[in-house]
């Protein structure tokens, strides 16, 4: 569920969003937060040149509309740099059920570590497909995105997977961009200490053709509450 996972804001801006994916995921899934629960997911995103300490709590309170608020801490060289902050709103057509498919839609604002306060509003349709009694979930988002200062209304996509290998581990595949530029893509485990509610993630990924200065890793929690409204 999301978100989620936009992007380290996708190495952030640069694919931009696939906003905010159920971890350690860019491309989010047509999945939500638990009904009347609350979940924490934060990870530290690891740059060559900069690092960044993202927590992105989200709420379901009504069952259908899940509301993610947070952002980043970022340091750069050694020094303290711009964070970032992302605000989304996120609902669903049809839930995804167990060898059938969900879609949703979503959208928001993200800004980015180390640009100000510059941000940009953007809105994406996930669907998720599975197969094999969910023992492999295929995500895909078709969107855009607005990025203010250079007045251009960008197209962004994103392909996803999510493979079942025991009761608590999976792997997890994706490749997402925009209309223009090399595609990023991110590779990946996602495994349950406490299944549903606690989860640990790590992930390593670079932009495609340009592996020495866009790659990165990450690790990551994921905690979810037991219904509070």
């Amino acid at each position: 569920m999301t978100l989620r996972r936009l992007l380290p804001l996708l190495a952030m801006l640069a694919a931009l969003p696939a906003a905010h994916a159920a971890r350690p995921l860019i491309t989010d899934d047509a999945r939500l937060t638990d009904p009347q629960a609350c979940q924490m997911e934060s990870w530290v995103h690891f740059h060559r040149q900069r690092t960044e300490f993202w927590a992105l709590p989200a709420c379901n309170p009504g069952g259908n509309f899940e509301l993610t608020l947070g952002g980043a801490l970022s340091r750069a060289n050694g020094q303290s740099d711009s964070g970032a902050i992302l605000i989304q709103g996120k609902t669903l057509f049809k839930t995804l059920e167990t060898n059938s498919f969900g879609i949703g839609v979503a959208a928001g604002y993200a800004s980015q570590p180390g640009n100000g306060q510059s941000g940009s509003p953007y809105f994406y349709v996930p669907a998720s497909f599975s197969f094999a009694d969910d023992r492999f979930v295929l995500h895909t988002n078709l969107g855009a995105v607005r990025e203010r200062e250079g007045r251009q209304t960008r197209l962004t996509w994103g392909i996803g997977s999510e493979t079942q290998t025991t009761d608590r581990l999976y792997i997890i595949a994706e490749t997402y961009g925009q209309d223009k530029g090399s595609p990023f893509y991110q590779m990946g485990l996602r495994y349950w200490i406490v299944p549903n509610h606690v989860q640990i993630d790590t992930t390593f990924g670079s932009q495609i053709g340009n592996i020495h200065d866009e790659r990165w890793a990450s690790i990551g929690l994921r905690l979810i509450t037991s219904p509070l409204f």
